[in-house]
């Protein structure tokens, strides 16, 4: 089992996900208060705590800031979870990614010839390109140069229920 634990900014805004053993140590260190747990216990030899969900830093730091990288969910993040030809908002299980110029035509996977559609409209268009399956995109995909480090609560289908109030 994967416990994952939201880290807030000291406003109290997310920040990133952590796994819950660094959160274990920065709690311990002090960095870090505990603000939600989860019902799941761990046991040490010397001490036993409730798995943290949701911890918030003392004090700000600074993030240097980095282009995204290109993956799976970055693009849905950067489509805002979108299929960009039915504009229908959908879950990542439902969501998969397009290439506009087909790779076989040429097209690359990169940023830039990269779209989020759904399973429907990625058939529709098949081995098209939009303009040849006479579908539309609302932009021409873009390399991102920076994306939210948490994706909007419920999109990813995996939101725990004890991040939903600091994520909304």
């Amino acid at each position: 089992m994967t416990i994952r634990t939201l880290l807030l900014t000291p406003w109290m805004t997310p920040c990133r996900v952590i796994p819950w053993q660094r959160a274990v140590v920065l709690s311990f260190l002090g960095k870090v208060e505990v603000v939600e747990e989860y019902d799941v216990t761990i046991a040490a030899p010397s001490l036993t705590i409730r798995a943290p969900a949701v911890v918030r830093q003392r004090r700000a730091t600074t993030v240097r800031a980095k282009r995204p990288s290109f993956s799976r969910t970055n693009v849905f993040v950067r489509d805002g979870f979108t299929c960009q030809y039915c504009r229908e908002v959908k879950t990542a299980a439902e969501l998969n990614l397009d290439h506009v110029l087909p790779r076989s035509r040429g097209g690359v996977t990169a940023w830039e010839n990269i779209v989020t559609s759904c399973y429907a409209c990625n058939q529709r268009k098949a081995g098209r390109t939009p303009e040849e399956a006479k579908m539309s995109l609302p932009r021409r995909p873009f390399r991102p140069t920076s994306l939210p480090s948490i994706a909007p609560v419920g999109t990813t289908g995996d939101t725990p229920a004890e991040w939903q109030a600091y994520c909304a």
